[in-house]
């Protein structure tokens, strides 16, 4: 397949090529480390830089100075001011579960995942190779999005649900920016993630935070920092009973320590991505991205 028949350019490859020969969680290991250094020397200048760099609105956060934070993940990971983004509140529809880019939105077909142009991918291997979790999704609906560095990294839920099951898979660190989703074959079923799988009033929901280059450590607020260590085989906990958390609409249900993509896949095969929900739009935590089709059979 040439690089137009794919939608990339030229460039695009040239930028992912040396990520092949990269040591991602090497790497990743070292920014973890340097973004929770608190001395002020270190971390005041480096946030102040960021904040021009990426444009980011400090007057949407509680903590409203950047230099306040104890250190720079701390600032990454920012809180909100409450109302900032307010969360639809129709009972047929999804929310938005981060500020961010969509970079797909559609039908599972096949049990493929759409990624770019000329490039997909199995759900099954997505979900860390289960076969009979992955058919529950047949016929469902999944979407992309794609958090830059200027974004807010906390993650939502995008309606009620309770948690069942947390999967780690592990995987490669390869960078998810638009450029490199263009030309890495199966880029999001091939980096680290941490899949979480919830019970809703939609039907089976999961959640896929998916790891990159800088982006090696996430975490949900059940069981706190999941990555790093990076995983060495896939690796399950299920909830069930007691253990079976509920979490409402638009509760935080975890965060990316650095910038990275969640793919969201619901099973319900009546959802209806928005008409104005689709690719390369800008996108916030809490607006209407989804609703049932009342026609659908």
């Amino acid at each position: 397949m040439s690089h137009e028949q794919s939608g990339a350019s030229l460039v695009d490859y040239l930028k992912a090529l040396p990520q092949y020969l990269m040591p991602g969680h090497a790497i990743s290991r070292l920014i973890h480390a340097f973004t929770r250094i608190r001395h002020p020397a270190i971390r005041k200048p480096f946030t102040r830089w960021f904040v021009r760099q990426f444009g980011i609105n400090m007057d949407e956060a509680i903590q409203s100075d950047p230099t306040s934070y104890p250190h720079f993940n701390a600032f990454f990971t920012r809180e909100l001011k409450p109302g900032i983004r307010p969360i639809c509140a129709e009972a047929d529809a999804l929310a938005c579960p981060v500020d961010g880019r969509v970079s797909q939105a559609g039908p599972i077909r096949a049990g493929r995942v759409f990624q770019a142009k000329g490039h997909d991918y199995s759900l099954q291997t997505l979900l860390g190779g289960d076969a009979e979790l992955a058919a529950r999704f047949a016929g469902g609906h999944f979407t992309t999005i794609y958090l830059s560095p200027r974004d807010y990294h906390r993650i939502h839920m995008p309606c009620a649900g309770t948690l069942r099951e947390m999967i780690l898979v592990p995987g490669r660190l390869f960078s998810v920016n638009p450029a490199t989703t263009r030309v890495i074959p199966g880029l999001f079923a091939r980096n680290e993630r941490v899949v979480s799988i919830f019970d809703t009033e939609f039907g089976a929901m999961a959640m896929v935070k998916v790891g990159a280059v800088n982006v090696g450590s996430i975490e949900t607020v059940w069981a706190g920092e999941v990555s790093p260590p990076a995983a060495k085989q896939v690796t399950r906990w299920q909830y069930q009973g007691e253990q079976a958390m509920t979490l409402a609409k638009g509760e935080e249900m975890g965060r990316f320590n650095m910038g990275s993509t969640v793919v969201l896949v619901m099973a319900n095969p009546a959802l209806r991505w928005a008409d104005d929900f689709t690719a390369n739009v800008p996108v916030r935590l809490g607006q209407c991205i989804a609703k049932l089709n009342p026609s659908a059979p």
